[in-house]
């Protein structure tokens, strides 16, 4: 058995081009989607995937609005960045990029943030609202990582409903929501999330029927971990010596049903999330 690759920027791009004949729609009614990003300070990897999102956005007509504030930048300068952002006609949504100075509270300034304008998807109020409903089905914005898995799953026919899922990590942008968006109505998998606590993990992957591998940590999964035929989603990635490596070592290929590999996975799909989210806000906000 060889696996499917599941190839996410082929499936980004069929995405961005229904985005893109939306976009065109509302703009004929006057409506003209916005996404707003707030960077703070000089680091690379930061300024290219701002300018990233930039770039996706042009693609498909959405309007882009940067605002850049230097390192040195106190916490009430930021504060002030996100209340004009939050008051912006022409901002949908927005981002407030991570990692912000260490001399600041983070989640106090996230929690700033309108969560109308939450183009994450990751604000406590849109958090709970997934929670409160036990269900994809809402209409505030979803976190863009699992909502991509979703996707994935469906355009390539992978069965959710009754399915055994393992997710590896409990971060905040991957783990503990799409626990709760994989068990939610409508997708109704059984979740196992497992962790640096959970000791023997052979036997819960070994039955899983979909594995999410989000811990950072280098070929961490590997093929005699896995049930044959699963979907394996590597989402994970750590810097090396070698390059950028997933958490999934590629003899997994040799087992698995389908994998999404790392690059070309679920990063271009995270992306593409973030432009739904932005046009759905855009719509909600109209």
């Amino acid at each position: 058995m060889v696996a499917q690759t599941i190839d996410g920027k082929a499936v980004a791009s069929e995405i961005k081009s229904e985005i893109a004949a939306e976009v065109a729609e509302l703009k004929k009614q006057g409506l003209i989607p916005g996404l707003g990003t707030l960077l703070v300070g000089d680091d690379p990897g930061s300024k290219s995937y701002v300018a990233g999102k930039h770039r996706d956005c042009a693609e498909v007509g959405i309007e882009s609005i940067r605002v850049e504030l230097p390192d040195s930048a106190s916490e009430a300068d930021i504060a002030s960045a996100i209340s004009e952002l939050n008051g912006a006609d022409e901002v949908s949504g927005f981002i407030v990029q991570l990692p912000l100075p260490k001399a600041v509270d983070t989640n106090k300034l996230l929690e700033l943030i309108d969560p109308e304008k939450d183009a994450d998807g990751l604000h406590p109020v849109n958090l709970g609202r997934l929670v409160l409903s036990g269900s994809t089905d809402l209409n505030s914005p979803l976190p863009c990582t699992p909502s991509g898995i979703l996707e994935l799953c469906k355009r390539y026919g992978i069965e959710t409903r009754g399915s055994r899922v393992a997710i590896i990590g409990r971060g905040i942008t991957v783990g503990r929501p799409l626990s709760l968006m994989m068990s939610g109505r409508g997708v109704d998998a059984t979740v196992e999330v497992i962790h640096s606590a959970s000791g023997d993990t052979a036997d819960l992957l070994s039955r899983a029927d979909i594995v999410v591998a989000a811990a950072g940590s280098p070929h961490m999964i590997s093929a005699e971990d896995i049930k044959p035929g699963a979907a394996v989603f590597d989402v994970g990635i750590t810097r090396t010596d070698d390059g950028l490596v997933g958490d999934v070592h590629p003899n997994v290929f040799e087992a698995a049903g389908f994998v999404s590999p790392n690059p070309g996975g679920v990063g271009p799909m995270t992306r593409v999330m973030l432009l739904r989210n932005v046009l759905q806000l855009a719509k909600t906000g109209s």
